[in-house]
């Protein structure tokens, strides 16, 4: 998808930029697929606010992915490449040998008429697209739409543009090089695509204006240092003042910037091999 860039005709235009979806192949949306997406703009259900900066945002329905592949040990032909608005990636319409339609990530290199397969159970060709067990791909193969566990949905490198890499096999797992230069295990039997997920371009994409950001859903961040003190513990006094505190805050009172905050007792440490280099 080319990357298309406005001539500043007007203040929001100057700098901005769009990919160009190409409608290739079927570009119908399949009822059986989508269903409506409720916007929720943060709130719990007594309707107070538990995720800030969320709200507005354009309509749009949602685009059920198959990310367990229940249809196995079948054939599927692509049908058509389609735009997600609820996704970075672009999305790919399958179509099965009994008829039946999903659809899925589409990778980079997919194309409208290729014909991808999917298998639990024993090991298939090694082309972009086909999905199976991580244990019959070789080292060096990039892959996505990683299951974390066996059956229970692919949940990781699923972002536009991101790929992981198959290091090494031992004792029924897999070692995998994350997008983040994490290498964790994975068992050998998670699900797994060939591939590099597509539409690698999106990062380059610049909104040029706030209201694009609006039409996404987001809505504006500001310092806390500029909040009342009811708002924020770094708000209040008069003017451009310091903070008044020894060390920042999060809006909630907890100490921020440095601190570890992932949960200590969580699963799926053991099966962190290596940890991913943070950004200086």
């Amino acid at each position: 998808m080319p990357i298309k860039r406005y001539k500043p005709t007007t203040p929001g235009r100057r700098g901005a930029s769009v990919l160009t979806h190409d409608a290739v192949g079927e570009q119908g949306l399949v009822k059986s697929l989508s269903g409506p997406l409720k916007s929720k703009a943060g709130r719990n259900n007594t309707g107070r606010i538990t995720v800030r900066h969320k709200g507005s945002g354009a309509k749009r329905k949602l685009r059920i992915l198959d990310f367990v592949s229940p249809i196995e040990d079948k054939k599927a032909k692509v049908i058509g490449i389609q735009y997600d608005p609820n996704r970075t990636a672009a999305i790919a319409l399958l179509e099965y040998e009994d008829g039946k339609k999903a659809y899925t990530l589409a990778v980079k290199g997919l194309n409208v008429d290729d014909e991808i397969e999917t298998s639990r159970t024993k090991g298939i060709d090694i082309k972009i697209g086909n999905r199976m067990c991580i244990k019959h791909i070789p080292a060096g193969i990039l892959v996505s739409n990683i299951e974390l566990e066996p059956n229970r949905s692919a949940k990781a490198v699923r972002s536009a543009g991101s790929s992981a890499v198959v290091l090494s096999q031992e004792a029924g797992f897999v070692s995998v090089k994350m997008p983040s230069s994490e290498i964790r295990k994975f068992r050998g039997d998670c699900l797994t695509t060939v591939g590099q997920v597509g539409n690698e371009e999106w990062s380059l994409v610049r909104h040029g204006k706030a209201g694009r950001m609006r039409h996404r859903g987001i809505r504006p961040t500001v310092r806390g240092k500029v909040m009342n003190p009811c708002d924020h513990p770094h708000g209040g006094g008069e003017g451009s003042n310091p903070i008044g505190l020894k060390h920042p805050k999060t809006p909630w009172g907890k100490p921020a910037l440095g601190v570890p905050t992932r949960n200590a007792h969580k699963a799926s440490d053991t099966l962190i091999v290596r940890r991913r280099k943070k950004k200086k």
